[in-house]
């Protein structure tokens, strides 16, 4: 590539990003403002130049505390959504059993990559940036530097691993600001601030520090009451010298570009220019590495809507309702002094005021100073206190049960108490399901990634249907289907005690034993899981090995040859493979393999021989 034609890509990348950025300027301030509102900076307002400003004090008397319901009520959505943890499988393609097999796997690889990339908090921190401003990314890309260490001596060779970064909306440029999806973008930008180290690091390129806008915290905010100041942290945006902004454009696939197309540049220089490099999309597609998760959907928008930006004006108006009344209230509890002109030393009064026991001189003949009349608080302050209030509820769809957790003295009865529980969850529910949803989109690029480049086996623990911590070897073979859906319901819709209460009454009516009238080991951990206690109870015990064992030989039956241990508790064996040769797995197996039949049957008699033998020797020492 010759020097013109990287020069010509570098502005055609840098003025698409600045184009974009003054777009979207006006979605930022609001976000700042979202921001400031939530840490308590709510005498700021955006000016018309666009920036985060602080709105003063009139008079040095003015009361000036915040009364913080927008924080209380983020806390609480956040506590509610961290319930919502959706357990994922994948549905096989087909009813073929080669099919099925690799949506096991598939499935296997998705519980055990949970708590490998930490997808829990990963969507905690999501979901924080959606309430706080209105939408979260994930970006989902391959780290050839993760995973484990597979080089020997000085060979620093890892296997690679997803890498799932959490993007706030800040680094997001949409093409457009009116199409909704990520997927309907022709293009769109990820611009981020990093330092020069790092990117030498990652890209090999030495560039230069520039003057790059990055979000900072400054203790600039001043609130307080009557001759009382305190510093509260303020955002906005300042510049910073040691970093340099990445802007990585990625560019939708079209005919003339089948696999799309991704420029990075920093500064003057291009770091990456070639196709997407990520095969993430349906159907063996290039896409972007992103999936969008929304507070609430914005009709029109790409961006999402926010409840904290709802509450601001309500949560204005409150802290004015709160002050004017406190200042009133100082009027009444200071008192206002009228004093005639000259009758009185004016500075020492100001000074120390009426304290109690003072000596008060003033000019003989003078009317005496007195304190006016400031009557009482209007009841008009206590009404529109009460009003706004009820305004947050109504706004916000968190309830004062929700936010205090306490029962309103006037709910006496069980069933209106849960009804207003649900309708808590219920407004929480358009939420979750936006959770739940980037979720499954997370997990099916999760999918396409391993199988890109997950080429050598790999090692993968996972807990079984029993409880029990097993290993799995697994490639990119054996991913055949991305297709993920959920295991579980809305976690909203119901809470522990419910599921509990649920599980009861099943137990009670006997649901959920075995033909013999038991509870097996099985649906003892899953009653468990349910429960709130999964791991809880895993039992070794001596029948419970030996069943594993059974089950390890008829996975590893076309592989290797079965052999019978002196150890081995013969009746539970010829069970287990006796079960699996009347399975339609085994004769799918048996398809490929004539003699796959025969050599488990054989099996199955050399267990017989053995408990046969056993009991006669037990006979032969009973004579």
């Amino acid at each position: 590539m010759d020097v013109k034609y990287r020069e010509e890509i570098v502005k055609s990348v840098r003025d698409d990003y600045l184009d974009r950025r003054e777009e979207r300027r006006n979605f930022e301030c609001q976000w700042q403002l979202n921001t400031n509102f939530v840490m308590g900076n709510q005498f700021s307002y955006v000016s018309p130049s666009g920036e985060i400003e602080d709105r003063g004090r009139d008079y040095f008397w003015q009361e000036r505390e915040v009364y913080n319901h927008i924080s209380s009520i983020m806390e609480a959505r956040l506590a509610k959504l961290a319930r919502v943890r959706p357990k994922m499988s994948v549905r096989p393609a087909t009813g073929e059993e080669n099919d099925i097999r690799t949506a096991k796997v598939a499935s296997k690889v998705l519980d055990g990559v949970w708590e490998t990339l930490d997808l829990s908090e990963v969507i905690s921190q999501a979901t924080m940036w959606s309430e706080l401003t209105v939408s979260a990314f994930y970006k989902i890309s391959w780290d050839d530097d993760g995973g484990k260490r597979v080089g020997e001596g000085d060979n620093k060779i890892y296997e690679g691993e997803v890498r799932i970064e959490v993007c706030p909306p800040y680094e997001i440029f949409p093409s457009s600001l009116g199409t909704e999806t990520v997927e309907a973008l022709t293009s769109l930008i990820h611009a981020k601030a990093m330092n020069v180290d790092e990117i030498y690091s990652r890209w090999g390129v030495k560039v230069k520090p520039e003057n790059a806008e990055v979000l900072s915290y400054d203790s600039s905010g001043l609130v307080g009451g009557l001759n009382c100041v305190s510093a509260i942290p303020v955002i906005s945006r300042s510049k910073k010298s040691d970093v340099a902004m990445v802007i990585e454009r990625y560019t939708k696939p079209t005919k003339e570009k089948p696999n799309g197309e991704l420029a990075i540049v920093c500064g003057d220089a291009l770091l990456y220019y070639g196709d997407l490099p990520f095969v993430n999309g349906s159907y063996g597609r290039r896409t972007f590495p992103f999936v969008k998760q929304d507070c609430l959907r914005n009709a029109g928008c790409f961006f999402g809507a926010s409840v904290v930006e709802r509450c601001i004006p309500v949560q204005r108006a409150y802290n004015s309702v709160k002050n004017r009344k406190h200042e009133f209230m100082n009027r009444i509890a200071m008192g206002v002094l009228a004093v005639e002109d000259g009758s009185v030393d004016i500075g020492n009064l100001e000074e120390e005021g009426l304290s109690p026991g003072k000596i008060l001189v003033y000019r003989r003949g003078a009317t005496p100073p007195m304190l006016m009349n400031p009557g009482s608080v209007p009841s008009d302050f206590n009404y529109e206190e009460d009003k706004l209030l009820s305004e947050f509820i109504s706004i916000s769809g968190v309830s004062e049960i929700m936010r205090t957790s306490s029962i309103p003295s006037s709910i006496t009865s069980g069933t209106a108490l849960q009804l207003l529980l649900d309708q808590d969850d219920t407004r929480l529910s358009i939420t979750a399901e936006r959770i739940r949803e980037s979720a499954r989109k997370a997990g099916q690029h999760i999918l396409r990634l391993y199988k890109q480049f997950a080429s050598q086996p790999r090692l993968l623990r996972y807990v079984g249907e029993d409880g029990e911590v097993e290993v799995l070897s697994w490639s990119a073979s054996d991913i055949g289907c991305d297709d993920v859906v959920f295991d579980t319901e809305n976690e909203l819709n119901s809470s522990v005690a419910s599921r509990q209460n649920m599980v009861f009454e099943l137990l009670r009516s006997g649901l959920l034993f075995d033909e013999n009238g038991k509870l097996s080991d099985s649906m003892r951990y899953k009653i468990l899981d349910v429960m709130g206690y999964g791991g809880w109870e895993v039992t070794h015990d001596y029948a419970k090995l030996h069943h594993t064992r059974a089950q390890k030989e008829n996975a590893f039956v076309t592989k290797k040859a079965l052999e019978v241990n002196e150890m081995d508790d013969h009746e539970i064996h010829i069970e287990e493979h006796s079960r699996f040769c009347l399975s339609g797995e085994f004769e799918n197996l048996c398809k490929k393999d004539c003699g796959l039949k025969e050599k488990l049957i054989g099996h199955i008699r050399e267990h017989k021989q053995f408990m046969a033998a056993l009991k006669e020797s037990e006979r032969d020492e009973q004579r």
